[in-house]
């Protein structure tokens, strides 16, 4: 099979080592690769951000990357590539009438702006997976996002319009079908993780006298960490490592970081909160493999890779009952699902896991077992090549039932 992968900000290119790099760029790159090793011909087309890109550059992990020129060929921030997916999908329209893949798989809603623009007549199937709706982020977070109305109206269009939606977590499902996309052509598959280099055996970060538990986020805003350090005031000797946030060398400029510095000065806890900054990725293992508990207090979470990562390196994860973490975390079974920014119950959650090594150990072996039974990248590539095949089965199905206008209306809003 060809398939089509359409990143528009995400590049599966990116230092995926590096601290700050996108978990998405990471996720392309990982599916993409897990795709092709199943004998399957992957090209990721993305916007170029460097002018000394290659046209096209042939991976060693077997998918093509296209660079597709549409704005400048530098970094734009994600709200500003709006301006530039009518082009984008104009340009894959011509590359594709010339070589036509058998499926398109948009990630994220502005790549599906541009895949259903580059597919309105040439009928290739289109699959599209969100990562995370606007309407949703915007309500759990409580607050309005700039462009939001356009954002909404364009995710709903698009969702209706592709041959075939992936959530990657069930509670996805329920806002694509508030958005009328029908269960017949709706598929949960989830983020994988590299059970590999996840693994519960290796080195880990030293560790001190204290039982440890770890938070990390790319970002530290809205991620519920003021919500850890409330717990901690609940769960005497425990030190809490905070991973993410900007590089270490700029901490002391991050004003997130101040906040959660006050707060934990104010209830007292200061000298048990660490702050790394962001760590390389490929640093993530040995940080992980060195906490107690790790825990994950998000009250918006689209999927959540962190608690994956966590069962892999056989740690039990305190997570919200929110988004993906609802899936991937069995209550006591795995860890424990907690309610969003509630610290009591995250503190209520680790005092037994804290003071018991064999609970510890019962839970970690049960999240490994499970990542390795469900979440690895090959297992995930093999259920979406079956969503592929039936977004190909079951395209002109859909054309034909198709709500009046929205090929005009996505056109319009896309130019």
């Amino acid at each position: 099979m060809k398939a089509a992968v359409v990143s528009a900000h995400a590049s599966p290119l990116a230092d995926t080592t590096a601290p700050c790099t996108d978990a998405r760029s990471r996720y392309v790159a990982q599916m993409s690769a897990a795709v092709a090793r199943r004998g399957h011909e992957v090209t990721v087309y993305t916007r170029r951000s460097d002018p000394d890109s290659p046209d096209r550059v042939a991976t060693a992990h077997g998918y093509t990357v296209v660079h597709v020129d549409v704005g400048p060929p530098e970094p734009v921030p994600e709200a500003q590539i709006t301006e530039f997916l009518g082009e984008f999908g104009h340009s894959l329209a011509v590359q594709w009438a010339e070589f036509a893949p058998d499926v398109a798989h948009a990630h994220f809603w502005t790549s599906g702006v541009a895949t259903e623009l580059a597919t309105l007549s040439s009928g290739i199937p289109t699959v599209q997976t969100f990562h995370e709706l606007g309407a949703v982020k915007e309500r759990q977070l409580g607050r309005r996002e700039a462009g939001r109305d356009a954002r909404a109206k364009l995710e709903r269009l698009v969702a209706r319009h592709a041959s075939w939606v992936v959530a990657t977590c069930t509670e996805e499902v329920q806002e694509l079908v508030r958005f009328g996309v029908s269960r017949s052509r709706l598929s949960v598959v989830p983020c994988g993780v590299d059970a590999d280099e996840f693994c519960a055996h290796g080195t880990c970060v030293e560790q001190g006298g204290r039982p440890r538990i770890v938070a990390a986020a790319t970002s530290l805003a809205d991620r519920g960490f003021d919500t850890i350090i409330l717990a901690l005031r609940h769960i005497p000797q425990a030190e809490l490592i905070i991973v993410g946030g900007p590089d270490p060398g700029h901490l002391s400029g991050s004003a997130e970081v101040r906040r959660l510095a006050e707060l934990a000065s104010e209830l007292g806890v200061a000298d048990r909160v660490v702050f790394t900054g962001a760590i390389p990725h490929s640093s993530m293992p040995q940080m992980l493999r060195s906490a107690d508990v790790v825990i994950s207090a998000p009250w918006y979470e689209g999927f959540g890779t962190v608690p994956l990562e966590a069962m892999a390196c056989g740690i039990p994860v305190i997570a919200s009952a929110v988004g993906g973490t609802l899936d991937t975390v069995v209550d006591d079974v795995t860890g424990r699902l907690v309610p969003p920014r509630n610290p009591r119950a995250i503190a209520a959650a680790a005092l037994p896991i804290l003071d018991d090594a064999f609970l510890r150990r019962s839970l970690g072996l049960a999240g490994r077992d499970r990542v390795c039974a469900r979440y690895t990248w090959d297992r995930i590539a093999e259920e979406m090549l079956r969503t592929y095949r039936k977004a190909t089965e079951t395209r002109g199905e859909h054309d034909s039932n198709r709500t009046p206008g929205v090929d005009s209306a996505i056109s319009r809003r896309g130019s």
